[in-house]
Order: C-alpha cells, then sequence, then structure tokens
C-alpha cells in the first residue's frame, strides 16, 4: 500500500470514528411530555375550531368525571374571552369535590397519569393526557402558566399556577396560596393562541349542546366571546350509577398483555392467575387449558416465558367461554335521552331505544343507544332549510370530527331511509343520536373522535337504527296523509260554493240546502279516507311490533346456541 493510500485510508478511519462519536453524543431520551409537545395533533390538538373545541371538551369531561365520582349533581360554568387576533382565554368552573394538593399536579401537569388507563371500565377518557395537555398547549402558544382554583369541603381552598417540565414529564407549580373566600370546586384558567372560535357545529357551543344532551343530569352554563349566555338546564336530578371495573375475557387477550398482567399478578400459581385474573374462568376452564399446555400450571405466574404465554392463549382460543359479564355498563336510558331531547332539540317526534347489551372482538361487551328525532328544532339549519343531524357519542362523549371515518356514520349511511319516509335525508328535519357505550372504545386514533368498523357494532347499530327507524316512519306517513287530507277539505270547501250555485241554477233547488249535503258528503268521504289511513297505520303498526319480536328472537337464539364464545 502507498503511502496516499495508508494516508487515504487513515482519514477515512479517523471518519468513521467522528461520526459515531456524534451519533453516541446526539442519542438522547425523550419524555412523554416532549414527544407530544412535537406532535400536539395527535391529541387532537389540529385546527383552530377544532381545537379550542378539544380544549373545552377536555376541562369539561374533567369536571363531569369529578362530580359523579363524588356523588354530585354537576353544575359546570364556561367562559371563552377574545383577548386579541386567535387569541382567547377559557375558565371552565364546577362543582366538584375538588383536588388534593397531591394531585393537583398530577391532574394539571403530568402527561399520561390518571385512574383509567390500566382499568377495563366503562369511562370518557382513558389516558390522562387531557387536562395536562391543554396546560401544555398553553404553554407553547402564550408562555403563561394555567391558573388552578380548587377547594375541598371543610378545607380552606388554594390557588396556584401550573406549567410543566417537558423535558422530565413534570409539574411546576408557583404562587401558591390559600384564599380567604369559601369554595368548594375546581376552577381552571388558561390562555390560548392559534384557535379560533365559531358558532358552528364542531364549535365549543355545539359541543356543549351535545354534552348537555348525553349528560342530563348535568346543567351547563356558557358564555361565548360576544357576551351571549346560554344554559342547559338538567332535565334528570340522579347522578347515574358508577361503572364497574371489569376483568378482562380470555378471548379478548393477547400473549403482550398476558406478559404485562403476570408481572402484577397477586396469584402464586398460573392456574390460579388465570382463575382469578380473567372475567369467565373456572375449574372446568382450568381442566381445559392444562390439557392443552406443555408446562405446569402450578408454575410461579411470573416466571411463565413468552412460548408459554403463547401456548395460554392459544388455548384460550381453543376453548368456549361465556360470553363477557355486561353488568358493567351503564347506559344514559331511554327515559332521560328523551326528556333530554325533548328540552333541546323540542322535536315533534321523538323515538328512543336502548338495545340490550352484546359484545364484540370476542371479549368486550358494549351496548348502544338510538334516537330519532323529527321536525321541530331537529335537524341542523343551512341556507336551504334543515338537513339531517348525526348526532355521535361514545361513553356519553359528543364526537364532532372525523366524521366520515366513524362506524357510527357508516352505519347511518347504510341504512335505506326512503323505506321509512324520509325521502331526501340530506335535506329532512331530523336528529339520529346514537352513543355507544363500552368498557373498551375501539377509536381510530388518540384523539378519540373516531369509533372502528367493528362488524358487530355497526350490526347492532343498523338493527336498532331500522327499529326506530320504523317508528320514525310511520308518525311522517300519518303526518303526511293528515297534510293531504287537510289540502282535500280546503280543496273541497273551496268549490262547494261554486257547485252548489251551479247545481241550482240546473235544478233549481235551494243552494243553502246543496251545499250542507255536499259537505255531508265530503266530511263521509274524509272520514271513510282517515279510517282507511288508520287501519294501515295500524298494519303498518303491527307489521313492525312482529318484525322487531321476531329479529329479538332469532337474535336470543343465536345468544342461547352462542352461549360460550367462540374465537
Amino acid at each position: 500500500m502507498t503511502k496516499k493510500e495508508v494516508k487515504k485510508a487513515n482519514t477515512a478511519e479517523e471518519s468513521y470514528d467522528e461520526g459515531t462519536k456524534k451519533l453516541d453524543a446526539e442519542f438522547k431520551e425523550h419524555s412523554v411530555a416532549e414527544f407530544f409537545k412535537k406532535n400536539k395533533q395527535m391529541l387532537g390538538f389540529y385546527g383552530k375550531v377544532r381545537t379550542l373545541t378539544m380544549i373545552t371538551h377536555e376541562y369539561v369531561t374533567n369536571s363531569l368525571d369529578a362530580c359523579e365520582e363524588a356523588g354530585i349533581l354537576p353544575n359546570i360554568d364556561v367562559k371563552i374571552d377574545e383577548l386579541g387576533k386567535e387569541y382567547y382565554e377559557v375558565t371552565v368552573t364546577d362543582n366538584g369535590p375538588g383536588i388534593s394538593n397531591t394531585n393537583i399536579g398530577k391532574a394539571f401537569g403530568k402527561l399520561l397519569a390518571g385512574t383509567k388507563f390500566h382499568r377495563l371500565i366503562q369511562s370518557r377518557g382513558q389516558q390522562g393526557i387531557g387536562c395536562s395537555g391543554c396546560t401544555m398547549l398553553s404553554q407553547m402558544t402564550t408562555g403563561k402558566a394555567s391558573k388552578i382554583i380548587t377547594g375541598r369541603k371543610g378545607q380552606k381552598a388554594i390557588s396556584l399556577e401550573i406549567t410543566i417540565d417537558p423535558k422530565h414529564n413534570e409539574p411546576k407549580i408557583t404562587n401558591e396560596k390559600e384564599i380567604a373566600k369559601a369554595f368548594q370546586g375546581t376552577a381552571v384558567q388558561a390562555k390560548f393562541k392559534d384557535v379560533l372560535y365559531r358558532d358552528s357545529e364542531q364549535g365549543p357551543l355545539e359541543y356543549l349542546r351535545r354534552t348537555a344532551i348525553s349528560n342530563p343530569h348535568a346543567q351547563i352554563s356558557f358564555r361565548d366571546p360576544m357576551g351571549q349566555k346560554i344554559t342547559f338546564k338538567r332535565t334528570h336530578n340522579k347522578i347515574p350509577q358508577l361503572p364497574k371495573e371489569v376483568k378482562p375475557h380470555p378471548k379478548g387477550v393477547t400473549v403482550d398483555e398476558i406478559i404485562t398482567l403476570v408481572k402484577v399478578t397477586k396469584a402464586r400459581t398460573v392456574a390460579s392467575f388465570i382463575s382469578n385474573d380473567f372475567d369467565r374462568t373456572g375449574a372446568k376452564s382450568i381442566q381445559e387449558v392444562k390439557n392443552r399446555v406443555s408446562f405446569d400450571l402450578n408454575k410461579d405466574p411470573k416466571k411463565i416465558n413468552w412460548s408459554e404465554s403463547e401456548e395460554i392463549v392459544k388455548a384460550f382460543k381453543e376453548i368456549n367461554f361465556i360470553a363477557p359479564s355486561t353488568d358493567a355498563l351503564r347506559p344514559i336510558g331511554e327515559d332521560q335521552i328523551k326528556k333530554s331531547l325533548d328540552s333541546i332539540v323540542k322535536p315533534e317526534f321523538l323515538t328512543v331505544l336502548t338495545r340490550k347489551p352484546t359484545v364484540y372482538a370476542g371479549g368486550f361487551p358494549f351496548q348502544v343507544e338510538i334516537a330519532i328525532a323529527y321536525g321541530g328544532d331537529a335537524g341542523r339549519s343551512n341556507a336551504e332549510g334543515r338537513k339531517m343531524e348525526i348526532m355521535r357519542f361514545a361513553n356519553r362523549v359528543p364526537l364532532p370530527f372525523d366524521a366520515g371515518n366513524c362506524a357510527l356514520t357508516h352505519a347511518v349511511q347504510s341504512i335505506d331511509w326512503k323505506r321509512y319516509n324520509i325521502k331526501d335525508v340530506e335535506h329532512s328535519p331530523v336528529t339520529v343520536f346514537i352513543n355507544f357505550i363500552s368498557v373498551h372504545i375501539p377509536y381510530t386514533g388518540a384523539g378519540k373522535q373516531s369509533v372502528a368498523d367493528e362488524e358487530e357494532v355497526l350490526a347492532e347499530i343498523r338493527f336498532a337504527l331500522m327499529n326506530t327507524g320504523r317508528r320514525a316512519g310511520i308518525y311522517i306517513s300519518h303526518k303526511r296523509r293528515e297534510a293531504e287530507n287537510q289540502l282535500k277539505r280546503k280543496m273541497f270547501y273551496k268549490y262547494i260554493p261554486e257547485i252548489a250555485k251551479a247545481l241550482k241554477e240546473i235544478t233549481k233547488a235551494n243552494e243553502e240546502d246543496i251545499k250542507k249535503r255536499m259537505e255531508k258528503l265530503v266530511l263521509e268521504k274524509l272520514k271513510l279516507d282517515e279510517a282507511k289511513d288508520a287501519e294501515e297505520m295500524a298494519k303498518m303498526q303491527d307489521k313492525m311490533d312482529k318484525d322487531s319480536k321476531s329479529s329479538i328472537s332469532k337474535k336470543n337464539g343465536k345468544d342461547k346456541s352462542k352461549e360460550k364464545v367462540k374465537k
């Protein structure tokens, strides 16, 4: 090798060493807060109108949860003030139990801190990102801290300012002090730039309107940036029963989840782990698993490896289990939905249906609630009149965004509404309400605005829509025929005087007598038409009832034949 080649090789080796050292020096850890700071769109914070609505959503959801868990009927006050161009201050106050000094930093200043993510329970939120995400967004867009006032019954209230240290995902609390004024609950005030208030279908006002509909036990007051105030009064004075935590069902578990669960189980054997930590498992199930795996079920569960976990999951797939328990679900209720929609939407006609609980994906219980409102203030107003409005909810939470990617929307779009006398669905005064409840909502993304197209979910919503659609169709048909009969009546009475006058000239009979006889004939004809309409309506109602009973009977038959769930 020549000197020139040696020199060139040495230079290349030095360059390689410098490059690797530089890579090693630049290799750093990132906290959760830093990640979401750069990817705020994953929290739903993108789009100026959407971001302001999502901020409102996070604070209000937090207030509803806190009040319900403490057994308090929620009174929530929301104010949005415009401070400048695309610059707003949001203030949300509730009458909840307040937050302890220990947890206030975690609640508003630490991402992924919460009580729900690690539990299988029906809940509004899951990740523990919401309020902390708002604190971080305020900090990012204005450089200012969020202000918190919180007070507990019998204790002095405190006020403080909070920011997040993104490098360590830790809260930074400043200006903490006691306040003399008596206060129970929590109030948060934060400023945000690059957001925009609009009174639209996806704005904060519409979000709060729908929240009031799906939470009839809450009273929500709102003052918009123009100073206009609206109050959605509660229509139900009973606090919803708190949902129950459920164990995972064997049919819905993965190998990785088993590896995670065995690390925290209190069981001393794999057999007791399966029996105690899973739903619908007993002595028979344990024996069937034992017959299908190659290791001893008396083994310490913390010592099982990946391949042994795979054996357990494979065994679960081959075994018949009773369907998951569904008593952990907490629907709004037909009466509550009816009162709420009557109060806020004020329709001419309203039909509500809460379906019985069932399961999807082999292991997750769910339930759907459907309402169809027609006439009155139902639907959304536009330049051409009113159009169909689809209100989507997941565990009582409105889903105002990403409608096109949602199973709830797809189910509505799959219905032939003409069969139910809604001929121009895009321009009809109709509101369709859908509340999907489950211990695990299969969201399509971290923004939690659309539900995945699970086959069982789509089928259940479709059935409920067809059932309520038939009821609405009967009303619409009856209303249309009434209008036609009124038109006939007006037309007949309009021409009776002229016909009576002409007949008088021909027959020389008394004109008033002719009028009375003709009016009598018209009344008899209209009564016959009404009787015929009533008979047809009764037949339609009878057919609807039979179809409904037949469908329920078939479903119950399937449920009995599949009492044990198969993958």
